[in-house]
């Protein structure tokens, strides 16, 4: 008996073709793209799709380390860069953080002032990816997959600014197998994700599950629309990790939607 919850097995061929048709598509006559590059297997992906549409020379990867991150994630995004032969920029932003706290209200001490804070670097490297964008013309290529788009495991305004998401259709677990198809090292494929937003930062701090039982979860909630219940029970887990699952897609919806107005705004 087939597992209907098994993530879905992806022709690599045919999604990288598709991927490019869609880069080239939405990048048009702009002069190229613009992405952070940190070392993981989202942005690594990313990078290498924008070059495989573009062409190298039109693909700038920015590297923005805090003074916490590991030395070996930027040895990876710097060997990553230079395999796909790409431009690309290394900009720490402790300093900039730094100034910004030093005119607002922040308590290092204060576990309330933890997030805020985390969040507050992923809007400075948003907003320094837009100012290299204005500045040449490009465009800012999101990096974030189906797993983090559905639970909403982004900051607003922050990683989840993009002009456009090349990846966002598949599920952390099939971007690790492409990665590892593209020729991405397995030691990038693979790496633990960890977004980095304050020391030590890891998604296992945050998330109910790691990946590999996560996708299977929202397979079974999102491509098969099963309850909770059923899920639990196909996947022998208790029914209140997946509930946790619905709570982050229900309570992050606003992430996925333009900003409310008093009336509708028209669609062309």
């Amino acid at each position: 008996m087939v597992d209907i919850l098994t993530v879905p097995i992806i022709d690599f061929a045919e999604a990288v073709e598709e991927i490019c048709s869609f880069i080239k598509d939405v990048v048009g006559s702009a002069r190229g793209v613009v992405l952070g590059l940190s070392g993981g297997v989202d942005s690594s992906v990313t990078a290498t799709l924008c070059v495989k549409a573009l062409g190298s020379n039109r693909v700038l990867a920015l590297l923005m380390p805090l003074s916490f991150t590991p030395k070996s994630d930027v040895e990876d995004a710097v060997a990553l860069a230079d395999w796909l032969g790409i431009n690309y920029k290394v900009i720490p932003i402790d300093s900039v953080v730094e100034a910004l706290l030093r005119v607002l209200p922040y308590e290092p001490s204060d576990p309330a002032y933890k997030m805020p804070t985390a969040n507050l670097r992923a809007r400075v490297r948003m907003s320094i990816l837009y100012y290299y964008a204005n500045l040449y013309g490009l465009l800012v290529a999101g990096t974030s997959d189906k797993s983090e788009v559905l639970i909403g495991y982004y900051t607003k305004y922050g990683d989840g600014a993009a002009d456009f998401l090349p990846i966002a259709h598949l599920y952390k677990t099939q971007v690790r197998s492409l990665a590892k198809w593209l020729g991405i090292p397995e030691r990038i494929a693979y790496k633990p994700s960890s977004p980095q937003l304050y020391a030590g930062h890891k998604a296992t701090d945050e998330l109910p599950v790691d990946y590999q039982v996560l996708d299977r979860i929202l397979v079974g909630l999102f491509e098969h629309k099963l309850k909770p219940s059923e899920v639990a029970r196909k996947l022998e887990i208790p029914e209140s990790v997946v509930l946790d699952v619905v709570r982050r897609y229900e309570s992050t919806s606003h992430k996925r939607k333009l900003p409310p107005t008093v009336k509708p705004l028209p669609f062309l």
